[in-house]
């Protein structure tokens, strides 16, 4: 093991950084199959599958520290989203029904849905890995909207009996669990990117101001309002 480690941090940086990505293509590509094998096999209900695969593409700034930066190939961590725009593009125009992305990434099973928030996502995801790499509205961005406004919609569809209405219908039960998962993959993300940035405080006020937007924004535009909220809000707290 300490061998493979040492050739793996001993790589010249333009091919360690492609190792690197290589890795995030396994850990991206590998959830989707796995999601559609549980919805087809074992009844694993399709908002499910849907926001467990929305949470496991926030996650993909894990590998973030595995990067060396100040070389061009640090922007090869955004290849992965690239390639799934140009894919999400293709099967929301033309793919079957029965197709894994759209099994797996849509609540209802038309394939339009994939050129809504799903698209949203992995355009967000681009801009975090670019214009913020390595930054502190980068990672918390990412980290808000993956567990965040993953886990709302399964706990509030759920278990959510205090109802709210602003432009869409939400639960107080939803918006905890956002608030909760938010916290929690903030505080996470930051220790282990930014460890110099970790600031408790300042991670817990971003997630209750991102809970907000949350609640007030419509489905599927939530991806674009969260991340903006949270890079605004990093700029005056």
């Amino acid at each position: 093991m300490d061998t493979l480690h040492a050739t793996f941090f001993s790589l010249p940086v333009v091919w360690h950084n492609a190792l690197v990505t290589l890795l995030t293509f396994v850990y991206v590509f590998s959830v989707p199959p796995l999601m559609d094998y549980l919805v087809t096999n074992h009844g694993l209900p399709r908002d499910i599958s849907r926001k467990i695969t929305h949470i496991c593409a926030g996650s993909v700034i894990v590998f973030l520290p595995l990067y060396v930066d100040g070389d061009w190939s640090q922007y090869l961590n955004i290849t992965v989203f690239a390639v799934w725009t140009l894919l999400l593009v293709q099967k929301g125009l033309f793919a079957a029904d029965d197709d894994q992305a759209v099994k797996t990434m849509t609540r209802t099973g038309d394939k339009r849905e994939l050129l809504k928030g799903t698209l949203y996502f992995v355009i967000v995801a681009m801009i975090c890995g670019s214009i913020y790499y390595k930054s502190l509205e980068g990672v918390l961005a990412m980290a808000i909207l993956g567990w965040g406004d993953g886990l709302a919609p399964v706990i509030g569809t759920r278990y959510g009996k205090m109802k709210y209405h602003v432009f869409s219908d939400k639960s107080v039960e939803g918006s905890i669990a956002f608030l909760v998962g938010s916290v929690a993959a903030g505080l996470f993300f930051v220790k282990l990117i930014l460890p110099e940035s970790f600031d408790p405080m300042r991670i817990i006020a971003i997630s209750v101001i991102a809970t907000i937007i949350e609640g007030l924004s419509p489905k599927e535009v939530d991806n674009l309002t969260i991340p903006l909220a949270v890079v605004l809000a990093l700029k005056v707290i």
